[in-house]
């Protein structure tokens, strides 16, 4: 069962599309100054890591780790946003780059992909070591929301060592169904973005590891055709649908024991609000739909209290809950 959560669109754009293209671009803040912080692999590729940590932060106090999504990196304009607003608040930030992301760019050999929630755990594990009593709030975006769910889901009980709380942003849960709706001809616009960043992804980390095979992607290809040709064969799926269905954290959900919030809009193009609809959910795990936002757009009436930035002050609410 799901809440619904009034949300007030700004004025004129409150179309979804305008929504999600508006506000990947809307952006008024610089990269904040952070230290990179470079994470081994067990199969010896690195993630690197960005902190931010305000002046007089201590051990003990909260640490709030983010995860982008696809094609994002720690510039993300909404990961940007988070760090300069918590940072006042005396909240350390580390924007996690997925394999080959950000900062992270030419230090992995393989490249990320839905399923990889042991990256996470890993990177989790190595800041836990180095601070043990900070209490940890992850929260993903858009694919980096699926993996920190399908972390959640795995880790089971075992969740509570490590998180205080965990939120996601507009998750594809559902991998086959996003990919279905990315592939609807009035979301071509998303579905051409991804395809050519993700093709020159593949071709740079093919380029710089002389030890990868030449590869040659069709310029006209659907996500299912790149997961097909590239995702599934290159980490030992059987094809795109076995890949998605490994991947997809909705059939993990029911395993998360940590405080977690998951926050869906009706009108998002490319996720679909209701696949959690059929799951039964533990009860610390609370489902909340908008009738609009688009996806991860969320830009609000600046009269109704939240300002522009409607989700980042929701988030803010969301992560002082569960300090």
């Amino acid at each position: 069962m799901s809440q619904e959560l009034p949300f007030d669109p700004f004025p004129f754009i409150s179309d979804p599309h305008r929504q999600t293209i508006l506000s990947s671009l809307i952006n008024f803040f610089f990269d904040p100054s952070s230290e990179q912080i470079v994470v081994d692999l067990p199969d010896s590729d690195k993630l690197s890591l960005e902190i931010s940590t305000p002046d007089g932060w201590k051990p003990t106090d909260l640490t709030v780790i983010m995860v982008h999504g696809l094609c994002g990196s720690h510039r993300s304009p909404y990961l940007v946003r988070m760090v300069k607003r918590l940072k006042p608040l005396g909240i350390r930030t580390v924007r996690l780059n997925l394999r080959g992301c950000g900062s992270g760019k030419g230090i992995a050999k393989q490249m990320y992909h839905s399923g990889r929630s042991d990256d996470i755990f890993e990177a989790i594990k190595v800041l836990k070591a180095q601070t043990p009593d900070s209490p940890f709030v992850l929260i993903g975006f858009s694919l980096g929301g699926n993996i920190v769910l399908k972390m959640g889901g795995e880790l089971g009980a075992m969740g509570k060592e490590f998180l205080a709380g965990l939120i996601a942003i507009s998750p594809p849960v559902d991998l086959y169904s996003s990919v279905i709706m990315l592939g609807k001809p009035e979301n071509s616009i998303y579905e051409r973005y991804f395809i050519r960043m993700m093709r020159a992804d593949v071709h740079y980390r093919h380029r710089k590891f002389k030890d990868l095979p030449r590869i040659k992607l069709p310029r006209d290809m659907k996500i299912r055709d790149f997961d097909q040709i590239y995702t599934a064969p290159q980490y030992g799926f059987r094809n795109a649908d076995d890949y998605y269905n490994k991947c997809s954290a909705a059939t993990v959900i029911s395993e998360i024991s940590v405080p977690c919030k998951i926050l869906l809009a009706e009108d998002d193009p490319i996720i679909s609000a209701t696949s959690l609809d059929a799951f039964a959910l533990p009860k610390c795990v609370d489902v909340f739909k908008t009738k609009q936002g688009g996806h991860m757009g969320y830009l609000g009436n600046p009269t109704d209290g939240k300002g522009l930035y409607w989700l980042d002050a929701l988030l803010m609410d969301w992560i002082v809950g569960f300090n």
